[in-house]
């Protein structure tokens, strides 16, 4: 199990301090700290036979040389910025876990505090790391020109392999969810709100009986958010209205129907709690879309209509629809995907399937939870090759500019090596480094 990027047994183990195996800049490196790395490896599977101590002391002193140096170009990670985050995470692990208690529990921690002040330096150390690796190579680009090269410098025996590509259209299918069916939740929610106002109950045991939002009912509804946190638009709008106290009338996002009570408002920060329920699709409006949409895919097949067509006037989803339900690779922002990276559930459905083929009715799921039917159609399908230039020629652009990335963090390190204050002790001087640590 994870949580914040470290795995459970790398929170349990970090228990001795074995000696500083080496200092970066104001930091240092624990005996201990590489054990732990270790023990992390072999949680996610990675056989760790063939990996040295000096490469993880190598890994661990990049990071700390990034942080150090983010410190030194006044790049700041806030504690709002951290506190953020682990709400974030720990949303999600009481979801999976059933409660906040248990997930202190779980890492052996007495309460939030400890949960927080542990977790809080790692995360501290990760961001900072990053966000000096982004200052790094945020500003380079590359010209056509260095792609070409790039793409005649490889060796002929060396040039990559594409894997199996194709490009796949849909048609979206929902349950229709009646004026009817919203008023009843309208309703609903108003009725709480009424008893909230009366006095006959507080927002929080209402929020705790009621509530469909699993990040958030376990804990009265409660969030602490300001413009930057990522919650959907129509939620914010509705939230940065509100004074203290106030509880807002029931209104939609994609997730449902809210109200929302704010309970303090702290410069840009506002604490609040909502209430969350969705309206429930019937039996028989499941059944409706079933049948539509396997009328449809009849149609297709019997050329009445063509697949394009059908999307255009029949699916029920937006992002598609007006473009022949082609979709588009949220990565590349091209309508190719790599068959061996898709995911899972997409995978299973267009696995096997040839060019021009469509799949049969299946049922999906968005990120709300709400169900809905759906069919595929193979556009295109590109089997495993080695990179062309020019029809391959975004992946070839992704390569090179990855590869010049990586030479301007390497030539980065080197400079940063000689200019920053690093020891090196014990059994580790005797190491063969990537890069010149030792400085000799």
């Amino acid at each position: 199990m994870f949580l914040l990027g470290i795995s459970f047994s790398f929170a349990q183990n970090k228990q001795k301090v074995d000696g500083v195996a080496a200092v970066v800049g104001d930091f240092i490196v624990l005996d201990s700290d590489i054990d732990l790395m270790y023990i992390e490896l072999q949680t996610q599977g990675v056989d760790t036979k063939n990996i040295t101590r000096c490469e993880l002391l190598g890994n661990q002193l990049e990071e700390k040389l990034f942080a150090h140096q983010a410190i030194q170009d006044s790049i700041v990670v806030t504690d709002e910025e951290i506190n953020q985050y682990i709400d974030q995470q720990l949303n999600v692990m009481v979801e999976q876990i059933g409660s906040k208690q248990k997930v202190y529990e779980y890492y052996k921690k007495k309460d939030e505090q400890d949960f927080r002040s542990y977790f809080s330096e790692i995360i501290k150390m990760n961001k900072l790391s990053s966000q000096m690796k982004r200052k790094i190579v945020d500003d380079i680009t590359i010209t056509p020109e260095e792609v070409k090269q790039f793409y005649n410098g490889i060796p002929k025996d060396e040039i990559p392999n594409i894997g199996a590509e194709v490009e796949i259209a849909q048609i979206v299918v929902k349950p229709v969810i009646t004026k009817e069916d919203k008023q009843l939740v309208i309703d609903k929610l108003k009725a709480i709100k009424k008893d909230i106002l009366d006095g006959s109950s507080s927002f929080t045991s209402k929020a705790v009986i009621y509530s469909e939002d699993p990040g958030s009912s376990s804990n009265g509804g409660y969030y602490k958010i300001n413009k930057k946190t990522q919650f959907v638009k129509e939620f914010k709008d509705v939230a940065f209205r509100l004074n203290e106290g106030e509880i807002s009338e029931p209104f939609e996002t994609d997730f449902g129907f809210h109200i929302i009570q704010v309970e303090k408002i702290i410069g840009q920060d506002i604490e609040l709690r909502h209430i969350l329920i969705s309206p429930k699709v019937t039996p028989q409006s499941v059944k409706e879309a079933a049948n539509k949409i396997e009328e449809i895919k009849s149609k297709i097949e019997k050329g009445e209509i063509t697949f394009e067509e059908a999307a255009k006037t029949s699916s029920d989803d937006k992002d598609t629809k007006n473009n022949g339900g082609v979709l588009l690779n949220p990565r590349t922002s091209e309508p190719k995907f790599e068959v061996a990276k898709l995911d899972p559930s997409l995978y299973n459905q267009v696995n096997g399937l040839s060019q021009g083929q469509i799949s049969q009715v299946f049922v999906d799921q968005s990120q709300q939870g709400s169900k809905f039917f759906k069919i595929l159609k193979i556009n295109k399908k590109t089997e495993e090759h080695k990179a062309d230039f020019v029809s391959d020629y975004l992946k070839v652009k992704e390569l090179a500019l990855t590869d010049k990335q990586y030479k301007q963090v390497a030539k980065w390190l080197t400079e940063n090596i000689e200019k920053n204050y690093i020891k090196i002790n014990g059994e580790y001087k005797d190491c063969v480094f990537t890069n010149n640590w030792l400085k000799k």
